[in-house]
């Protein structure tokens, strides 16, 4: 008879993309890990917005270095709006491409409904989209992990 092979617990890592901190970001990871491993699960599964700069940058090096399995889920800023964004809200960008400003507020939302066990929050700057984030998870009940440079 063969064992089965723990689950991987799903983290959300939300933040902002001027981190300024990526030991104690690193650190947290790694204690949120230990803690999954404590308590049964096989590791962990990171999640994360996938911003070039930042939070998510750094968790996703993070996780590559040390084997973890990871999930990047980039908000799409230049394609088609939900059916409840208002009519002409759109903006346009540096390059001049049009984009929708919420789309960053439906990836969050879309994260938060994969279910993670834990929201680990890197909060720098008043980042509109990590406070963002951190709301949907806290009214879909999901912990929170908030730390702060």
């Amino acid at each position: 008879m063969t064992t089965p092979t723990p689950r991987l617990a799903l983290i959300l890592l939300t933040g902002s993309r001027k981190w300024p901190d990526p030991k104690l970001l690193e650190d947290t990871l790694l204690d949120v890990w230990h803690d999954a491993l404590q308590n049964g699960y096989g590791g962990i599964d990171l999640m994360h917005g996938q911003a070039a700069d930042g939070a998510d940058a750094i968790g996703d090096a993070w996780a590559i270095r040390h084997g973890v399995p990871y999930r990047r889920r980039p908000a799409d800023w230049n394609g088609p709006c939900a059916p409840n964004c208002p009519p002409g809200h759109r903006r346009r960008n540096r390059r001049g491409s049009e984009y929708c400003p919420f789309a960053g507020h439906r990836r969050n939302q879309e994260m938060v409904d994969e279910g993670p066990i834990l929201v680990v929050a890197a909060h720098h700057a008043k980042s509109s989209g990590t406070a963002d984030c951190m709301r949907r998870a806290k009214k879909a009940g999901i912990p929170i992990h908030r730390i702060t440079a």
